[in-house]
Formats: C-alpha cells, structure tokens, sequence
C-alpha cells in the first residue's frame, strides 16, 4: 500500500468513525503526515478470529474502536438473523477504557437489526455473561474484555446460545459475515431502542440469580457457614469486575474477604500492576504482602473479567503460589471426592480437561471413577464438551474441569471459565482441609505420594521479523516430518499429530488414526520416561508454546522424586533451547 492509498484509506475511516476521540485521532496522524503511525493502524484491519476481537485501543482500523466494535456487531447480527428466528443478544463488559462505550455501540447495533438486545447496567464478569445468555434464553452474548492484556487493550468475545465461546460451524460462519461488512453501520439511539423494546437493561434480578446458582455449587454449605468466619480470606479483583460477585457469594456463604484496598475498585488503567493477571507473580505481590500481614489461610485474585483465578496458600510458613494445573487437580480431588464419600456420584461423571494440562488430574479423576474427557486447547472445547454430553440420552455428567492457565468450571449453569464459582469452591476446599488439620500445599503432598510427582513448564519460542512466521511453520513442518529419534536423552515413545487426527507409535513403527478430535496444528511427544512435550502455534503471532510435563513415582522421599522431575525438566528446557 503506497501513501496515497495509505492516506485515503485513513480519510475513508474518518467518515465512517462517529466517535470524536478516535476520529480526532487520526485527523491529527494525517494533519502531520505521520505515515509509520497511520500506516500500522491501516495496513490491515483489526483480525476477528475464532474468539472475537482483540487489539490495542485507537483510532483505525487496525484498533479496537467504535467502528471496528460497530462493524464486527453488524457481522455477527447478520449472522443471527441468518442461524435464528427471533434472534437475541446479551451484552456485557468489564473495567476496562472504553469498555461501557464499546458495550453500548454493539447493543445499538444489534437493535438497528431488529435483535432484541438485553445490555447490563455496569460492569459484570464474563461468567455472568454466559449465565445470562442462558437463563434469558438468548441466541448470542458478547463481553467486552481484553481478559488479562496490558491497559492499552480491549476485545469483544463472543458467546452462542448454549452460554459458551462459538465453535464450529458457527466461528467460521461469524468471520465470513463480519468480513463482509464494508462502510457505514446502522444504529439505534438509546432511547428509540428503550421505547421499541428492543433494548432492556439488565438489573438486579441476573445478579441475584447468578449468586444463587454460585452458592449452589458448594458440597459442605454447613462447614463453611460454622467455620468461615474465622478463616482468613485476602482477595484482589485487580481493579477489575470480580469485586462484587467473590466477596458477595463468599460473604452470604459465610467468609468474609479482606480486599487489597488499591485493587478494589474498578480502574482500566489497572495502576498497581503490569499486567493484570493472576497467574504473574508478580502481579499478586501486593495480595501476597497483606496475607502476610494478615495471617491469611488463603489468598486469591481475579483477572479483569474474573475468568482466570490465581491463589496462593500457606506451606511451611510462608505463603506460596499455586499453579493451574495443581489447583486444578485440588478442585477435582475435593469436587469428586466428596461426591464418592457422598455417595452422590453420578452414574456417568465426567471431568474436562484441555491436552495441555497436567496428566494427574486424569489420576485423580479416574481414582474416583470417573472418566477424563481431552479437548483441544481452549475453554471453548470444554463448553463444547459439555453440550456434547447434554445432547446423548443417558450421557456423562460433567463435574468439574479446566486448563492449565487458570480457568476452571465448577458447574454447568456456565460455559466459560468461571473464577467466581471456582474462588467460592477454593475457599470450601482449603477450609475443608484447614479443619482436617491440613493446608492445600499438604493435600498436593497426598496426592503426589499417591500418584507421583508432577511438574509442568511453558516455554514459547518467538520467531521475529517479516520471515518468522514462515520459520515458524517450517519448525513445525520439520517436527512433524523429521522429528527427532531422541529428545533431552529420552528416546521417542509415541507422537500424537492432532492435524491429521494419528498416533505414531515408535516401537510399533505404526501409525493409528486414534485421536477423535477436531484437526489443530498441534503435536505432542511422548517421551519413554512419560515425559510429555507438546508444541502448539500461536494463531496470532509467530510464536510456537512448547508445552511439558514430567512425572516420578513417589516410592520413598518426596524430595528425591522432586529433584529427578527437576533434572527432566532441565533437560528438556535445554533440549527446546536448541531447536531453531
């Protein structure tokens, strides 16, 4: 594109961008003839992949904005219309800049086209989106979120009619519709959209309703009304919308949480942190101090839509994070635990999880008789999962699931990550082991004996410039076709390509067409210790996530087992830092 095209390109967006703070932008890009500015907000529009949107927040059309929000809304109304008949929408946002605009532009779009539009009065997280898209009976729902992503960022995601994120056929469909769409967008006032009744604003009544389905979830409502009180609490919503929802639900199950004051309130600069997500050390130093302080029994923070939590619990003393893939296997041992001492294990129970996430909780799960269910990588296939179960007679039942990067569902009210439900059923699970004499660190050391040690690592490998996408694929082109005979000293045991749906299975030296799940560049190695490396491109950037696993029997002193883990981690870090 050269500038003339450039320039009017940037003059065409003017027109169609009705909001002055971004239009204004760009008419200061052009006045001073800023083309490296212009030209990286132009040069393509903003993608809207299988997830929705997700950019930096400016002017054109290369950024998140009221035009590109507009524009993807019209796409995916033209889809509705087409899928549905009578066709209806929630709409939900988050704390971040321009989110509460961004939420309003979509709504009166959708009204424009006729699609009866419920919108939230404020914020709300993005398991409350997915519980209202349900419980309203709505064809679509889409939050305004940038999830964890610096300030600088929003998105839009959106959601089907069974509550999860879209999925095939209708992902595709969505783009196809979205892309279509050139020029002007129609819109509805407010107002006319309020008086036609194609717009009706969310109150109370979800919120309440949502809580409820929360407080449901809990095994031992008793315990944690006669203990929870006196068991310290200290929470971060990280200036984002899980404030409400955590402390709410908690506090009428009875725990009271001790807030971090400067990441409370709602704020998109999110100013105490860089990044506001839970899974970052560093990002939870300021909750990790007043636990300190506070003598907390736990500790725990959500990201800005509340779908990802992060905690840390004491051991020896000292307050230590837990990873996502330990207080996965927590959640499961706990939820489906107390079921089989319950006895109210379903005929059928099922647990979730994506390929990437750590092999013990398929341990545990199957400890307790039930069935662990592998998806692709993404809460999405979970959701999907759950409707494949609900659509055969007699089919499993889902208890509990999740993924290695904090995102867990303890229900089936909702079809995404839920850190609400997930920070309540915490709580409940290190009280219940607090009053059995034991910490969560402790009941992670019984299950270790029991199952072995496991520890898991993500390495990404980024490949910069105009030619790392191309490097990129040809890495995976050569794992796939030429992969190595032996990997960090331990001979190759099996390798699972998920793009063509095989297994090769080395001794053998056979290949079986055995992995029933949808095609993905992905491939995963399984090493003759047990170890297991999966490589997995991004879809965004040319980066490939090198995920690994590793595991020891736990035959005498933890430490030992522990210490050997580490050594394969090691050399399987090492391993990955020498392929190119």
């Amino acid at each position: 594109m050269n500038n003339e095209q450039l320039l009017e390109k940037a003059k065409t967006y003017i027109t169609l961008e009705q909001d002055a703070f971004f239009r204004n932008q760009v008419e200061v890009l052009i006045a001073e003839n800023n083309i490296a500015e212009l030209s990286d907000r132009f040069y393509t529009d903003l993608e809207f992949g299988t997830g929705g949107l997700r950019g930096v927040i400016g002017g054109g059309y290369n950024r998140m904005n009221s035009y590109t929000v507009k524009r993807a809304t019209q796409g995916l109304a033209n889809y509705i219309k087409k899928a549905t008949t009578n066709g209806s929408a929630v709409i939900a946002y988050d704390s971040r800049n321009f989110s509460s605009q961004f939420a309003l532009d979509a709504a009166k779009v959708f009204c424009a086209n006729g699609i009866k539009t419920y919108l939230f009065t404020g914020l709300r997280s993005t398991p409350e989106l997915s519980f209202a898209v349900r419980k309203l009976g709505a064809s679509a729902g889409i939050v305004i979120t940038a999830s964890h992503n610096p300030p600088e960022y929003n998105g839009y995601k959106v959601y089907w009619n069974d509550g999860a994120q879209v999925v095939p056929p209708h992902d595709k469909g969505i783009i196809q519709e979205v892309r279509a769409v050139n020029g002007a967008v129609p819109e509805m006032t407010k107002e006319k959209a309020i008086a036609d009744k194609l717009l009706f604003m969310i109150d109370e009544e979800v919120d309440s309703a949502f809580i409820s389905m929360v407080k449901k979830c809990s095994l031992r409502p008793e315990l944690v009304r006669s203990k929870g009180r006196d068991f310290k609490v200290v929470f971060t919503p990280l200036n984002g919308t899980g404030a409400m929802p955590v402390s709410r639900a908690l506090s009428e199950m009875g725990i009271d949480v001790i807030f971090v004051k400067e990441q409370k309130d709602p704020d998109g600069n999110f100013p105490t942190v860089k990044y506001p997500n839970p899974e970052e050390a560093e990002t939870m130093k300021m909750a990790l101090e007043l636990g300190k302080k506070e003598d907390a029994a736990l500790v725990m923070g959500t990201d800005p839509d509340a779908d990802r939590l992060g905690i840390a619990a004491p051991d020896n003393g000292e307050l230590k994070l837990v990873t996502g893939n330990q207080l996965g296997a927590l959640l499961a041992d706990y939820i489906l635990g107390t079921h089989k001492r319950n006895g109210t294990m379903p005929k059928k129970p099922a647990f979730v999880k994506t390929i990437v996430t750590t092999e013990l909780q398929r341990r545990i799960a199957e400890e307790y008789g039930a069935v662990c269910y592998d998806t692709l990588t993404g809460f999405k296939y979970i959701g999907e999962k759950i409707r494949e179960f609900e659509s055969q007679p007699d089919g499993p039942s889902y208890l509990v699931g999740g993924e290695e990067s904090y995102g867990y569902l303890v229900n089936t009210e909702v079809r995404d990550k839920d850190a609400v439900s997930a920070a309540t059923m915490t709580a409940e699970c290190a009280l219940y082991h607090a009053s059995e004499g034991r910490t969560l660190f402790d009941q992670l050391r019984i299950l270790w004996k029991k199952h072995g040690y496991y520890q898991e690592v993500l390495i990404s490998k980024t490949f910069k410039g105009e030619a790392g996408l191309k490097k990129m694929n040809e890495l995976m082109d050569s794992l796939r076709n030429n992969p190595p005979e032996v990997f960090a000293g331990q001979p190759l045991q099996m390798i699972r390509d998920y793009k063509n749906g095989s297994t090769w299975y080395v001794k053998e030296k056979q290949s079986r067409n055995d992995i029933a799940l949808p095609s993905s560049n992905v491939l995963q190695f399984v090493l003759q210790d047990g170890s297991i490396v999966t490589a997995r491109p991004s879809g965004t950037e040319p980066k490939i996530k090198f995920y690994a696993s590793c595991r020891c029997d736990v035959s005498g002193d933890l430490d030992d087992a522990i210490g050997s883990v580490r050594k394969k981690i090691n050399a399987i870090t090492d391993a990955l830092s020498k392929i190119d």
